[in-house]
């Protein structure tokens, strides 16, 4: 009698189990071996939680590639469960009225307490939580093979002037300087790194955030302009269209010396079997020490009439705001956990200089949301200014003519 009452549960629960488990399809665009490997620590947890994870990745293009997925997905009126989204895009998003409102559990859960303040803005839309964030990257690190270094006799930079010191006494070694894709967001990433070392916190946020006329059309950035132009000359002729992660390997590899970059691409040198301190070294960018560019991963949740369906999506996101995932996921990622009081014993030197930087970034200002990365301003405004980044970048414009096209790039998108 015992045993047929314990069957007679065990059955109730598989049923409840069964009626509450949900497949959640998710559309995100991490699709190198570190990102992929990453997310999968998601998806185990998820499924392990009762629910089926649908994979819907889109490779390329820093997610360019995945919205324009996804926006044939919404306007045919078959949304994914769940999509990467982030930055200003997440309050476009909501806007339309199509994403699901997260302020009960973000309530349950603490979420205003977990998550810095600056960040948690961005997840919301008119005061209420309508995405959930998974790490934060910083973007301004300069990737480092020490072997090339030593061989060439060159010092590793910490100001642009070094730099082309020591590039000139790579190339000369017989080494590609920098790894580089020509990919548009590729060159928008080392140009607003140079944006930054070049004119500082408070120019970066009035050019860049702000969008601030005379700070886009000034000397400054005619400077940081020549910069990029100066950085592109020491990147080798076949780094049109080349993937992010293949210049990460070239470093890796011995082939070139630095890669401007984020800490994404520690996950591929991770994944190589690469040591830290001993194979690769992280710096911050040249005259960039201080400042965090930051790129806040997140996901929002589409709006569902299954409730089932609401159910997994809520276990999602518990999910991923959890300590255990914050861990599981950022150690593998190369970014760090963006909820506060996670603990550190599991990260490596690379995470928590990120993890400190971050913390006194803070308190000084120079915390500040990359333009490249879909932190800072509205998609449109970013696509234009990329467009006349590119442009520079792969033809002979004038450093002067380019700072005065953001200019009109950005009054025609706003």
């Amino acid at each position: 009698m015992r045993t047929f009452k314990k069957m007679t549960l065990a059955m109730s629960l598989l049923g409840a189990l069964s009626l509450s488990a949900a497949e959640v399809e998710v559309l995100h665009w991490w699709t190198s071996g570190g990102e992929a490997e990453s997310v999968g620590k998601l998806k185990n947890l998820l499924e392990k939680s009762g629910h089926t994870w649908k994979d819907f990745s889109v490779a390329g293009g820093n997610g360019v590639n995945a919205m324009t997925v996804l926006k044939s997905r919404v306007v045919s009126g078959n949304p994914p469960t769940a999509a990467q989204i982030k930055g200003p895009s997440i309050q476009e998003w909501a806007e339309l009225g199509v994403l699901s409102n997260l302020t009960a559990l973000a309530k349950k859960d603490n979420w205003d307490k977990k998550l810095p303040k600056q960040f948690a803005d961005h997840m919301k839309y008119k005061g209420k939580y309508v995405a959930v964030p998974v790490n934060v990257h910083k973007i301004n690190w300069m990737w480092v093979n020490p072997s090339i270094f030593k061989k060439a006799g060159a010092s590793i930079p910490t100001t642009w002037k070094e730099f082309e010191i020591a590039a000139k006494k790579i190339k000369k070694a017989g080494f590609i300087p920098v790894a580089a894709g020509g990919q548009p967001w590729q060159e928008a990433t080392v140009f607003e790194t140079i944006v930054l070392g070049i004119g500082g916190p408070d120019f970066y946020r009035k050019a860049l955030v702000e969008l601030d006329y005379k700070s886009l059309n000034s000397p400054t950035m005619i400077k940081a302009f020549d910069t990029l132009r100066m950085v592109k000359s020491y990147t080798d002729k076949n780094a049109p269209g080349r993937d992010w992660n293949l210049a990460t390997a070239m470093v890796y590899k011995g082939e070139a010396a630095m890669q401007f970059m984020g800490d994404w691409a520690k996950g591929e040198f991770k994944i190589a079997g690469k040591k830290v301190g001993i194979d690769y070294i992280a710096i911050d960018a040249p005259q960039t020490s201080g400042s965090y560019l930051y790129n806040i991963d997140s996901f929002v949740m589409f709006k569902q009439k299954d409730t089932d369906k609401k159910q997994a999506q809520e276990k999602l996101a518990e999910l991923i705001v959890s300590d255990n995932f914050q861990v599981l996921f950022n150690t593998r990622k190369g970014s760090v956990p963006v909820t506060l009081g996670v603990s550190r014993e599991k990260f490596d030197d690379i995470a928590l200089r990120s993890m400190d930087t971050l913390n006194s970034a803070a308190y000084t200002k120079q915390l500040l949301p990359s333009m490249a990365h879909q932190m800072a301003i509205t998609d449109a405004i970013k696509g234009a200014v990329v467009d006349v980044i590119t442009n520079f970048y792969n033809t002979k414009m004038s450093s002067a003519d380019a700072a005065k096209a953001l200019v009109s790039a950005v009054k025609s998108e706003m």
